[in-house]
């Protein structure tokens, strides 16, 4: 592993969205700690100049930043540069060699579409740009599994794995961090933290709205590829996985690969889709289109911890409410008279909940019990640290545990390769509706899908 702390930055796709919603922020926010001290150069084909650019991350950070503070905008401004070039002419890497200057260990962010990975690769690698090098690049990594491991094959043919730093925002949120933490840092979870305890899992990311705008790019997405291949198999890879090895810092993603290794690859039958009423109307979207705006799915971990336990995942757009929670329901105590089952549940988004469903004795003289919940509310804190510049700096520290490797992302597309694109009908549902009611068939067997609004009510 290369662990010495890059010396530059150069960011491909520099006057793109991307770089607009976040890259400049999570810059400017690096600034404001005092840890941008590197060269950072934007490199695009737009014909535009460095005052351009810099005008573009004043109003990028106004808007998506949080505001711009004059004295860390200062420090940005003072190290940031342009090139803007053709990706397919050497001539723009020859420019960003001279730019980079005295660095020996630049870090490379490919924040440009896929297709454009060879391109610059092969640009980086024959203007020396390669040498000492890290590479950043976005998801999606792939459509499929055939796609992601001739990404993988290109990439390799110039820098190595340990180099490769594939970003995954959801992996740089304090809350999906904080889940894996409660799990390992609490001992009284580990005794029940099994099939003999838990009964099912079930992890829900809802979003209230639809696509934004974005149809032309979700038609090429879907809810699957979007977000269950990448965000929803990590949530599940944080719960699933066995203690790592905290001397060794692979260990985290040697076992989440431990875990996409054991899921079965998924089955039509555990698969329903759904598409939400007026989405074809969406700029950008085809008149007969079906992608789909919801999927839920029943998955399988064939490993001695989870064996039998199943494990659900649900996502969707114009859903009642957006949020991310996880439910861990245990098994039913053996004397029904003593109450219902208990269950932990994390909310992940927007605030940070952490809630253990117990039982009671209901006020009064008769024997009986009542649900309630014991829960911890973590609101965000001022300082806390967008996803963008924690991967970000972690990234160009030589940190990979929050990024995905190579393994872990053909692991995660070897479990759902059998459900992409029409194996299923997309069924339509009603926006403000929890998705097509055939999903409902998926929980059958362990009471139905939970209600992220009705636990949240709880007192």
């Amino acid at each position: 592993m290369n662990e010495a702390r890059s010396d530059a930055l150069a960011f491909f796709g520099a006057t793109g969205d991307l770089a607009y919603k976040k890259i400049f922020p999570a810059l400017h926010a690096m600034a404001r700690r005092g840890h941008l001290n590197f060269p950072v150069i934007g490199v695009a084909k737009s014909g535009w100049n460095l005052d351009q650019l810099r005008a573009r991350a004043r109003d990028s950070i106004k808007n998506h930043g949080g505001g711009v503070e004059e004295e860390a905008f200062a420090v940005l401004l003072k190290h940031l540069d342009y090139v803007d070039g053709d990706y397919r002419d050497d001539a723009t890497y020859a420019e960003l060699r001279r730019k980079l200057g005295k660095a020996t260990h630049p870090a490379h962010y490919l924040a440009i579409p896929p297709s454009l990975f060879a391109t610059v690769v092969e640009g980086l690698a024959r203007s020396g740009c390669a040498k000492n090098a890290r590479l950043i690049v976005e998801k999606p990594f792939g459509r499929d599994l055939p796609s992601a491991r001739e990404l993988n094959r290109i990439i390799h043919t110039v820098f190595p794995e340990d180099d490769v730093y594939r970003i995954d925002h959801y992996l740089g949120k304090e809350p999906v961090q904080n889940l894996l933490l409660f799990r390992f840092a609490n001992t009284f979870l580990e005794p029940i933290w099994n099939r003999n305890y838990v009964d099912s899992v079930q992890i829900t990311m809802a979003e209230s709205f639809g696509v934004q705008g974005r149809g032309t790019f979700y038609e090429e997405a879907g809810a699957i590829r979007d977000v269950v291949q990448n965000h929803m198999l990590q949530v599940v890879g944080f719960l699933a996985m066995e203690p790592p090895v905290t001397t060794y810092h692979e260990s985290i993603r040697d076992e989440q690969v431990k875990v996409f290794r054991a899921i079965r690859p998924l089955n039509p039958e555990d698969l329903v889709r759904g598409q939400f009423e007026g989405y074809r109307k969406e700029h950008g979207v085809a008149p007969n289109s079906t992608v789909e705006t919801f999927a839920a799915v029943r998955l399988h971990i064939d490993s001695w911890r989870w064996e039998d336990v199943p494990f659900f995942i649900r996502a969707g757009k114009c859903l009642p409410v957006t949020t991310t929670e996880v439910l861990v329901t245990l098994k039913r105590p053996p004397l029904r008279k003593v109450g219902d089952t208990n269950y932990f549940r994390f909310r992940l988004s927007p605030e940070v909940i952490i809630a253990v469903g117990s039982q009671v004795k209901r006020p009064g003289e008769q024997w009986g019990t009542e649900s309630t919940e014991l829960k911890v509310v973590q609101n965000a804190q001022g300082d806390q640290m967008d996803p963008y510049e924690r991967l970000l700096s972690d990234a160009m520290a030589g940190d990979g545990m929050l990024f995905a490797r190579e393994d872990a992302v053909e692991a995660a597309w070897a479990v759902v390769q059998p459900i992409l694109g029409d194996v299923t009908p997309v069924h339509e549902y009603k926006p403000g509706t929890w998705g097509p009611p055939q999903a409902e068939r998926l929980t059958q067997d362990v009471g139905g899908w939970h209600d992220p609004e009705q636990l949240s009510d709880m007192m």
